[in-house]
């Protein structure tokens, strides 16, 4: 039929969505092997619903070509010169769809997951992120590579395409065909979203069954998740008054009656101590890298050499897998909420934080950063919630000896630190700063000559170096006249790696939390459980600060919960410990129960909780309550 002959195109485009996609698949299943429990019959699903999810992606993808195919008349969609239109047209996207192959093995690679959040952030911040993919890849390469390639399938293709440019039709036949075309995106649009995906406990198995560009997209339109929508819930009022009870304990009590007030009034005996702060924040400093930690890689001397001389927590949980998320945590000391980041939200100014605690006090609050600010929003939400920012732009040429994508080395990162600290010092005012690392990120690349690792030799390096630039830092810092009234607290922002078997792994969690200050804070080992968001109030605590807090966190030293609790999470899946037993909350209302071993992660599913089910919901649910409710901000 003439009609059906115009829609030829399509079918190719079809095939090679699907050829594609099934290439894609394949590839990251044979990375994956080693964390799949592979049997035939997940085999088929894998391959069954991820033909369906390719499906549905070819569907949003033939839109523009469908309405072109319908809606022109014979005359044009017939003429000389649009054939060549749709060549190029058709080069392109396979062009495209070619890189996304690769784009997905190294996205796959690194994450462990198809394209997410973190991909999403990639495509808005392409300046850092292009420099890091031409510092870690052989980019012109891999592009000349598959020009070459897309060349050879085009010349596969061309004489089917050019089936569709001799047939006579009518606009109604054209518009009837079209409006299947219409109908198919329509239907996933209303019926399909990424839960169905889900087929398996193994968390790479559903990442395999989906499908990466189409994962995208959920991404980005999920940014923020309604809680009330998607997740488990009971009463607002009884929730609310759980988490009263929650965060109430022996050193603090509720500033009043009304039951959505989280407001506490932290009383201490004594004077307070207005020592200077500086926050290390390590970017990806799992662990599993130290050797205090059972490491035998020897990539952390001075760390494993602080272990002894500070106050080291041992049993410390990431909120989350990204730098925001921590930030988040460390700066508001909440749990995650579903969805970005509030460090990346619209409206997150003025917030009850760590910054407005000591700002009250006159402290001279920095957040300083290796790179430029602008990224992931961080200057913007710094600067509105009682820091004054320091980034990329404000380094010196001659403070600079090496940087790379990400920003300057953690050497000149922390010398400027040393001298923002000096000028604090100079004009009288106690300090308090908030110093984001980058180095131990990829393409993991510094200063030569420094370790025993070449520069770029992988994410060992990374470690090894932050370690290093730590040590001089302490050296440097050790010379400076405010130094013996300075407490150093040096923690990481999340794991190198959270992507195991299951969705949210509490192995993979595991920080290292070290409070330094040695003519003051006596050295000590704690193992009780405790979360990033509990580092402020804890920090706090040894200032002996007694304040009005909003803090959902707790001072771990003071604190009359003995076995603690953390949460983890991934952008949609809320995980809350109490000793062994792991709640995970899901999309779709879903409730899942577990035990887990300290010492490997595995984890055992288990009958329903209530009470741990209940702990959860009142600080999930409880926190979402009060930040849509804005009960988390200054005089609210």
């Amino acid at each position: 039929m003439p009609a059906i002959k115009r829609y030829h195109s399509l079918f190719v485009l079809f095939s090679i969505v699907i050829i594609f996609s099934t290439v894609t698949r394949t590839v990251l299943l044979v990375r994956a092997l080693p964390n799949l429990d592979l049997t035939p019959l997940l085999l088929l699903k894998i391959y069954g619903v991820g033909f369906f999810f390719d499906c549905v992606t070819y569907s949003y993808f033939a839109i523009p070509f469908a309405l072109v195919a319908a809606l022109l008349p014979d005359r044009v969609f017939n003429s000389g010169w649009f054939r060549p239109v749709v060549w190029v047209v058709g080069f392109i996207l396979t062009y495209l769809l070619l890189f996304n192959v690769v784009s997905e093995y190294v996205f796959f690679d690194e994450f462990g997951t198809r394209y997410n959040f973190i991909a999403v952030d990639y495509l808005i911040y392409t300046t850092e992120v292009v420099r890091n993919i031409r510092e870690s890849y052989p980019v012109n390469w891999i592009l000349a590579g598959l020009f070459l390639l897309n060349i050879g399938i085009f010349f596969l293709v061309k004489n089917r395409l050019n089936h569709s440019f001799s047939s006579k039709t009518t606009l109604g036949k054209r518009l009837g065909f079209g409006l299947v075309f219409a109908l198919l995106p329509a239907i996933s649009f209303l019926c399909v979203d990424l839960s169905l995906s889900e087929i398996s406990p193994n968390n790479y198995a559903d990442e395999l069954a989906g499908n990466g560009i189409y994962n995208l997209v959920s991404a980005f339109r999920n940014n923020e998740l309604d809680y009330n929508r998607f997740y488990a819930k009971r009463d607002d009022r009884l929730v609310m008054t759980r988490l009263r009870d929650l965060i109430t304990e022996k050193d603090n009590h509720l500033a009043s009656s009304n039951s959505d007030d989280i407001t506490r009034i932290i009383r201490h005996d004594g004077s307070e101590r207005h020592l200077n702060v500086i926050v290390i924040v390590e970017e990806s400093l799992s662990a599993e890298y130290l050797g205090a930690f059972g490491s035998k890689k020897g990539l952390s001397p001075n760390l494993d050499r602080l272990a002894d001389e500070s106050l080291f927590f041992t049993h410390l949980y990431a909120t989350g897998t990204r730098t925001v998320r921590g930030l988040e945590a460390l700066t508001l000391s909440i749990p995650p909420l579903p969805g970005t980041s509030i460090v990346k939200r619209p409206d997150n100014e003025n917030f009850f934080s760590w910054g407005s605690v000591m700002k009250s006090r006159g402290y001279d609050n920095k957040f300083i950063y290796a790179g430029h600010g602008y990224f992931d929003n961080m200057n913007y939400f710094f600067a509105n919630n009682g820091f004054r920012t320091v980034d990329r732009l404000d380094f010196a040429n001659d403070e600079v000896t090496f940087s790379n994508a990400w920003g300057v080395c953690d050497e000149d990162l922390f010398g400027k630190v040393v001298s923002e600290a000096d000028k604090s010092y100079k004009e009288h005012r106690p300090f308090f700063s908030m110093v984001m690392t980058t180095s131990n990120h990829r393409p993991f690349t510094y200063p030569e000559g420094k370790i025993d690792i070449p520069s770029k030799a992988g994410r060992d390096g990374g470690v090894k170096y932050a370690d290093y630039a730590i040590g001089k830092l302490l050296a440097n810092s050790r010379q400076r006249p405010w130094f013996k009234d300075t407490v150093f607290v040096i923690v990481a922002d999340h794991c190198a790696g959270s992507a195991r078997k299951v969705a949210l792994p509490v192995k993979n969690y595991e920080i290292p939390l070290f409070i330094y200050a040695p003519s003051i804070i006596r050295p000590q080992k704690v193992d009780t459980m405790l979360s990033q968001i509990d580092v402020a109030p804890t920090v706090l605590g040894l200032l002996n600060f007694s304040y009005t807090t909003k803090f959902t966190g707790r001072d771990i030293l003071h604190s009359d919960n003995g076995e603690g609790r953390a949460f983890i999470s991934t952008y949609q899946k809320l995980g809350f410990i109490e000793g062994n037993k792991l709640l995970v909350l899901s999309p779709q209302k879903h409730v899942d129960f577990y035990t887990f071993s300290r010492q490997d992660g595995t984890t055992t599913p288990i009958p329903p909780q209530e009470d741990l089910l209940l702990d959860g919901l009142g600080y999930y649910q409880g926190m979402n309550y009060a930040y849509k409710h804005r009960l988390d901000r200054l005089n609210n």
